[in-house]
């Protein structure tokens, strides 16, 4: 276990296998219980499995929980709950692939708050491989036609992910100013943050008719999102931020959508079309070529 624990590419590529499976869960949920309904229950039941495991370290950790309540009530709010009210209502307009490949976005956005915020150093190689991937994920969010891009004529679900990417992308900046504290104690105050705001959300959600109860489906997906993508991956996310960084670990959602695509057409029966495939190649492209600039092995800037 404690080898596993120490294999930060293993840690981060099993959650992007967590994260792509979160977008079919959503997916399943689609009639059978609503995005922001789906989003409280999931972080309510999060909560329910975590704080017995997480009490003892809390109490320990009380002091700088309270010194920092505000920045990590804001990390839960915009990194979890907001990020995935807007993940499941976009996947009410557009496929799981889709999701997921736009989701890939978000090592771009993360590598642009890293060089404004603290002025990290970039390679060449690092700018080949983000621009590889910003142009895959362009593919994918204009569904082949870049024209529609110029015209501002995006799928209502794909710009909710683009939304959604970028709320993400700040919280994993954010996490580089994090208090020391258990990992334990962090997942489940930023859980309890996000069940926090994820109230409003759903009232604002029944006042405008969208609400839709969980059926035995909806209360399954649920319990399936509060396992994987909630608890086991942010889990391994915050630990693999840890090891090697917000920059690195964030490039390895870029196999989310390898994931998500995979998981979307054996469960889902979802169509891949050809400009995915040329969107996840440029994808898998830009993430060989960044992470290798990374380690040296790519050309000095």
């Amino acid at each position: 276990m404690n080898r596993f624990w120490t294999h930060p590419y293993l840690l981060l590529c099993l959650t992007a296998a967590c994260w792509g499976a979160n977008a079919v869960a959503g997916k399943l949920a689609v009639g059978h219980v609503s995005p922001m309904m789906l989003t409280l229950v999931r972080w309510a039941i999060a909560i329910a499995i975590v704080l017995p495991f997480a009490w003892a370290p809390l109490r320990r950790d009380w002091p700088v929980v309270r010194a920092n309540v505000l920045f990590l009530f804001a990390l839960g709010v915009f990194g979890m709950a907001l990020f995935n009210g807007l993940f499941y209502t976009a996947l009410l307009y557009t496929s799981a692939v889709q999701a997921t490949i736009v989701q890939s976005a978000m090592p771009l956005v993360v590598f642009i708050g890293m060089f404004f915020l603290f002025g990290q150093r970039v390679r060449r190689a690092q700018l080949i491989g983000f621009s590889i991937t910003a142009l895959g994920v362009a593919i994918a969010a204009a569904r082949g036609d870049l024209s529609t891009l110029l015209s501002l004529d995006l799928n209502r679900g794909d710009a909710l992910m683009v939304v959604a990417v970028v709320l993400y992308a700040g919280y994993t900046v954010a996490l580089g100013f994090r208090p020391k504290l258990h990992w334990l104690t962090m997942i489940l105050v930023l859980c309890v943050g996000a069940l926090v705001a994820s109230v409003p959300m759903l009232i604002w959600e029944i006042e405008t008719g969208g609400y839709i109860a969980p059926d035995a489906r909806g209360w399954a997906v649920a319990l399936f999102t509060a396992i994987f993508p909630s608890l086991v991956g942010q889990v391994l996310y915050i630990r693999g931020v840890e090891m090697i960084g917000a920059s690195r670990a964030n490039l390895f959602i870029n196999f989310v959508p390898i994931f998500g695509a995979g998981l979307a057409v054996l469960v889902l029966a979802e169509p891949l079309l050809p400009y995915h495939f040329v969107a996840l190649a440029l994808v898998i492209c830009g993430i060989t070529i960044a992470e290798r600039a990374r380690l040296g092995t790519g050309s000095g800037a």
